[in-house]
């Protein structure tokens, strides 16, 4: 039996919507930082910045709770 025999088109989509989201994301955040960046290195850091951004935001928010 096929891995996606059993399902349907709307239950077994990926997250299509929310990827693209995140990459719009990432190329918004990653601007950010290289247009703020005074040296390469610091570059260098917002890109990889940029790839984690979704996780910053809710450690900063649950900080923000107190939770």
């Amino acid at each position: 039996m096929a891995k996606n025999e059993n399902c349907k088109n709307w239950k077994c989509g990926g997250n299509g919507a929310a990827g693209g989201i995140y990459g719009l994301g990432f190329i918004g955040a990653a601007i950010y930082y290289i247009q703020h960046a005074q040296t390469f290195w610091i570059g260098v850091v917002g890109i990889l910045k940029a790839l984690v951004w979704p996780a910053l935001i809710v450690y900063e928010a649950l900080k923000f709770l107190r939770m």
